[in-house]
C-alpha cells in the first residue's frame, strides 16, 4: 500500500532492532479468565518457580518474600501488613519477579562470545528474559559489536577517565530505577551532586510525576495518605485509571475484604479488568473452586483520559444534593476552615454542561449519578489511582481534580479515607525520599553539604524526558542507568534509541540482560549486580537494605540465597567504586568505609533527611516504621496551613477526522518493561501485537476482527509507526483503543508531555489505523 505521508508530514525512521521484532507466532485469542487469582494463579506462581528455581529454592525463596525477616519483593510497592504475616505474602506477579531474579540460568561471557549485539537484537524482549543473570562486568569496546568480559577495577577506571574527560559535570546523567534500595539511592545521588551535577533523571519522572507535582501543590506532599490499615475502615474506595489484579495484585486482599464488609468500590478505567469485577483469592482454599468475590459495586467505562470530565459530573451532583439537602452533603466547616479555592471550584462546577461532560467522559448521567451517591453516602472513602490517572498531557489535573473530589467531604486525614497514588516499583518512592530528584530542596542540599563538607550544585537538573533530548543533541556524553531498562521505559523509541548512540559512554548497572544494553553510546558497560533476593556480604559482615513502600513505611530487605556469580557486587557497592574512580582526591566522602557497613550509610541519611531519627534502630524493628505525613494527621504543609481546591477545563483532544485516542497497557505477563510471557489470561490474549478497539469502531471503519494494521500517530509534521497489530475487538469506549507497551512507545513523541510534571503522555495518543503491508 502508498505510506507515502500527506500533507508535507515526514515518517520518522526506526533504529535497527531499538523496537522489538515481530512475534513468530501471530497473536491469538483464548479464553479469558473471569475471575483474578485462584487456582491457575496457584499453577503459575509454582510452574514459574520450578522452571527458574527448582522446587527446594522455590519454596525456601517464597517463604521469604515480603517477611519481616526476610527480604522486600522486587516487583510492586505495595505495602506489607504491619502487624502478623501470612506463610505466603506474595502474588503470582511477585512470584514471577522473584523467579526472573532467582532463576539459575545464567549469562557468562561465553554467552556474548556466542551471540554479538546484531544477533541479540533480533530475539525478543521474553528470550532476553530467559537467559538468566549476568554473571561478569561486560565492555563494549568502541567500534564492536560485541561484548567482552573486563575487570571490575578497569571498569571503574573507564568511567572515571569518561567523566573527567567532560567539559562540564552537567554532560552526564545518572538515571535510577524504582528497584534501588534507599542506601544506594543515597549514594548515587550524593556523588551526582559531589561530581557536580544534579542530573538524576528517574522512573518516577515517567510514572507518578503527575502525583507528586499534583499532591504537594494541594496537601503539601507527593505521597498517598492513607495507611493499609485505612482499607479494613473504608466504606467506599474508588479506584480509577489503574488494574490492580496485574500491576498490584496483592491490593486485591484489600479489596476483597473491603468488599466483603459491604464496602462500595467504583472501578473508573477505559477497559473492564477482571481483578475489578471478581478474585479468588489463593489463601482460601476453601473459595477457589466458586465464582470467587466481586469487587467493584460500579464500573463507570470512563473514555481515554475522560477523567476530569467524570471528576466533574460527580462532584456537580454532589453540589447538587447539597443544595437539596439544605448542606448535609459537603463538609462545609473542613472546607471554611482547612481548605481555600473552593468558591472559585463550585462556581467552575455550575457552569459546566452536562452535554459536556457526558460527552467527553462516555459515562452516561445516570451512572455519574450512581457515582455520586457512593460518594456522598460515604464517611470514610479511600481514593486509589495509577499510571491511567498521569500519562496524560493534562495528568497534574486528572491528580488534582480527585484531590478535588476527596475535599468535598473531608476524607483525608482521618481513619479510613484518604489519596492513595499506587506506585508501581518497589522502592521508587523511597529513592525520591532520598534525594533523587533533578530539583530537591535548597534545604535538603544545604544539609547535604553540611555532613559531607561540599557545596552541592543548586542548578535543578534533567529529569528523564531531558536528558533524551540533551543526549540527542549531544549534550550529555555519559548515561549511567542504576537499573530499569531506560530504553524500553521512555516514550518515542527511535529518538531514545538515536539519543543513547550519540552518547561517548552508556553504563549499566543490571542483573538481567534487556534491550536497553544493546542500544549503546560509542562505548558501553554492563555492571551486575547483587539482587534483592541474595546475600550481601561487605567487610563488616552481612548486610542488609532499606525501602519505602507505596505508604510511607520504610523497612528493611536481607536476602537469603548465595549470590548468582561470585563477580557481582551489591548497588552501594558499585556506586561507592565509581564514585572513588572519579573523584580521587577531590572526594570529601570515605566511599570504601560507607559501603564496609551499610549502617554508615543510614547514619548520614538521618542527619540529611527529615524524618529519618534513629534511623537504624527503628529499621531494625520488625516491620520498619512510618516517614511522617501531615496530611494523614489532617495537617497540610502548604504555603497558606490548608488544602488547596483547584480549578481544570476539561481537555480537548481535537481529533482529526479518523484518529482515535490510544492507551498503552500493561500484559498480565509482564512487570513493568521486563515481559515474562506472551500471556494475558485476564484478557484473553495469547501475544503481545494487538489492538483492542470497539466492534462499533471496527465496523465503521470496514476492518476485520484478526486484521492486522498498523498504528500511526502524529504529532506536528511528524508521524511515527508501530507495524502489525492484530485487531481485537473489546469492550472499550468508541473512539478509544489500547495496546500494550513498550511495543507501543515508539508512538509516543518525547514532546508530548503532562504539563508541570513534564510526565511522557504515553496513555493519550492520538492515532490512525493503517492495514498492514
Amino acid at each position: 500500500m502508498d505510506r507515502t505521508p500527506r500533507d508535507g508530514q515526514s515518517e520518522t525512521n526506526g533504529v535497527a532492532g531499538a523496537q522489538p521484532p515481530p512475534e513468530e507466532r501471530d497473536p491469538e485469542q483464548v479464553r479469558r479468565h473471569e475471575s483474578a487469582a485462584g487456582l491457575y494463579s496457584i499453577y503459575e506462581t509454582v510452574k514459574r518457580g520450578m522452571n527458574e528455581m527448582g522446587a527446594s529454592r522455590t519454596f525456601r525463596t517464597l517463604l521469604k518474600v515480603n517477611q519481616k525477616e526476610g527480604f522486600d519483593c522486587p516487583s510492586c510497592a505495595w505495602p506489607d501488613p504491619d502487624g502478623e504475616r501470612k506463610t505466603a505474602e506474595f502474588c503470582e506477579n511477585g512470584a514471577k519477579a522473584v523467579a526472573s531474579e532467582a532463576t539459575l540460568a545464567r549469562v557468562t561471557p561465553q554467552f556474548f562470545a556466542e551471540h554479538d549485539i546484531p544477533d541479540l537484537l533480533k530475539r525478543s524482549d521474553v528470550w532476553h528474559e530467559q537467559q538468566g543473570r549476568i554473571t561478569h562486568p561486560m565492555w563494549r569496546r568502541p567500534g564492536s559489536d560485541r561484548y567482552q568480559a573486563i575487570s571490575w577495577d578497569a571498569a571503574f577506571e573507564l568511567i572515571a577517565r569518561e567523566l573527567n574527560a567532560l567539559d562540564s559535570p552537567n554532560e552526564a546523567s545518572f538515571y535510577t530505577s524504582g528497584r534501588a534500595s534507599n542506601e544506594a539511592a543515597f549514594l548515587y545521588g550524593l556523588f551526582a551532586r559531589q561530581f557536580g551535577t544534579n542530573n538524576l533523571p528517574d522512573c518516577s519522572n515517567m510514572c507518578h510525576e503527575s502525583s507528586g507535582l499534583g499532591l504537594t501543590e494541594t496537601i503539601g506532599i507527593g505521597k498517598a495518605t492513607v495507611k493499609l490499615e485505612d482499607f479494613e475502615h473504608a466504606d467506599a474506595i474508588f479506584v480509577i485509571g489503574q488494574n490492580p489484579g496485574t500491576c498490584h495484585p496483592r491490593m486485591l486482599t484489600e479489596l476483597q475484604k473491603a468488599a466483603r464488609k459491604g464496602c462500595k468500590i467504583v472501578s473508573v478505567n477505559p477497559l473492564p479488568e477482571t481483578g475489578m469485577i471478581r478474585f479468588k483469592n489463593p489463601q482460601e482454599p476453601w473459595a477457589l473452586l466458586g465464582s470467587g468475590t466481586p469487587i467493584a459495586c460500579l464500573f463507570l467505562p470512563v473514555k481515554v483520559n475522560g477523567d476530569v470530565a467524570l471528576l466533574k459530573g460527580i462532584m456537580k451532583e454532589m453540589l447538587d444534593e447539597d443544595r437539596r439537602s439544605g448542606g448535609q452533603v459537603l463538609a462545609h466547616d473542613f472546607i471554611s476552615h482547612q481548605t481555600q479555592g473552593f468558591d472559585a471550584l463550585r462556581i467552575d462546577l455550575e457552569t459546566e454542561s452536562w452535554a459536556d461532560i457526558c460527552e467527553s467522559s462516555g459515562v452516561s448521567r445516570e451512572l455519574i449519578r450512581q457515582a455520586a451517591q457512593i460518594a456522598s453516602e460515604s464517611q470514610h472513602a479511600i481514593f486509589c489511582w495509577a499510571m491511567g490517572i498521569t500519562q496524560h498531557k493534562n495528568g497534574v489535573a486528572n491528580v488534582q481534580s480527585i484531590v478535588n473530589f476527596a475535599l468535598l467531604r473531608a476524607q483525608i486525614g482521618r481513619r479510613g479515607a484518604g489519596l492513595c497514588p499506587v506506585r508501581g516499583h518497589s522502592n521508587v518512592q523511597g529513592d525520591r525520599t532520598v534525594g533523587i530528584w533533578e530539583k530537591m530542596s535548597d534545604e535538603f542540599l544545604d544539609a547535604l553539604g553540611k555532613e559531607f563538607a561540599f557545596a552541592p550544585p543548586k542548578e535543578h537538573g534533567l529529569d528523564s524526558v531531558a536528558t533524551i533530548s540533551a543526549m540527542h543533541a549531544g549534550i550529555v556524553k555519559v548515561f549511567v542507568g542504576l537499573g530499569g531498562n531506560f530504553l524500553s521505559a521512555t516514550p518515542d523509541t527511535n529518538f531514545t534509541a538515536e539519543a543513547l548512540q550519540r552518547c561517548q559512554l552508556t553504563v549499566q548497572i543490571s542483573t538481567k540482560l534487556n534491550r536497553g544494553h544493546l542500544i549503546t553510546g560509542k562505548q558501553a558497560l554492563i555492571l551486575p549486580c547483587l539482587g534483592r533476593t541474595e546475600h550481601d556480604m561487605q567487610e563488616s559482615g552481612e548486610q542488609f537494605v532499606t525501602v519505602e513502600d507505596t505508604m510511607g513505611v520504610v523497612h528493611q530487605s536481607r536476602g537469603v540465597l548465595p549470590p548468582a556469580s561470585e563477580h557481582l557486587r551489591s548497588e552501594p557497592a558499585i556506586v561507592a567504586g565509581i564514585a572513588h574512580a572519579t573523584l580521587g582526591e577531590r572526594a570529601t566522602t570515605n566511599w570504601p568505609a560507607l559501603v564496609a557497613n551499610y549502617d554508615r550509610i543510614r547514619e548520614h541519611i538521618e542527619h540529611v533527611v527529615p524524618g529519618f531519627a534513629q534511623y537504624n534502630t527503628r529499621v531494625r524493628d520488625p516491620g520498619g516504621f512510618y516517614l511522617p505525613n501531615g496530611p494523614r494527621e489532617g495537617k497540610f504543609p502548604t504555603k497558606s496551613g490548608r488544602a488547596q481546591f483547584t480549578v481544570h477545563p476539561i481537555p480537548k483532544h481535537d481529533l482529526a477526522a479518523g484518529e482515535l485516542l490510544l492507551t498503552t497497557i500493561r500484559s498480565h505477563d509482564q512487570f513493568n518493561t521486563t515481559i515474562y510471557g506472551e500471556s494475558d489470561r485476564y484478557r484473553g490474549i495469547n501475544g503481545r501485537r494487538v489492538l483492542f478497539l470497539n466492534a462499533e469502531d471496527m465496523t465503521e471503519r470496514g476492518l476485520a476482527a484478526g486484521s492486522f494494521v498498523d498504528l500511526v500517530s502524529r504529532f506536528g509534521r511528524e508521524r511515527r509507526r508501530a507495524e502489525r497489530f492484530k485487531l481485537v475487538p473489546y469492550s472499550i469506549p468508541r473512539g478509544c483503543v489500547a495496546a500494550y507497551y513498550p511495543e507501543t512507545n515508539v508512538l509516543v513523541p518525547v514532546s508530548a508531555v503532562s504539563d508541570g510534571s513534564n510526565q511522557p503522555a504515553s496513555k493519550s495518543v492520538p492515532v490512525t489505523i493503517e492495514p498492514s503491508a
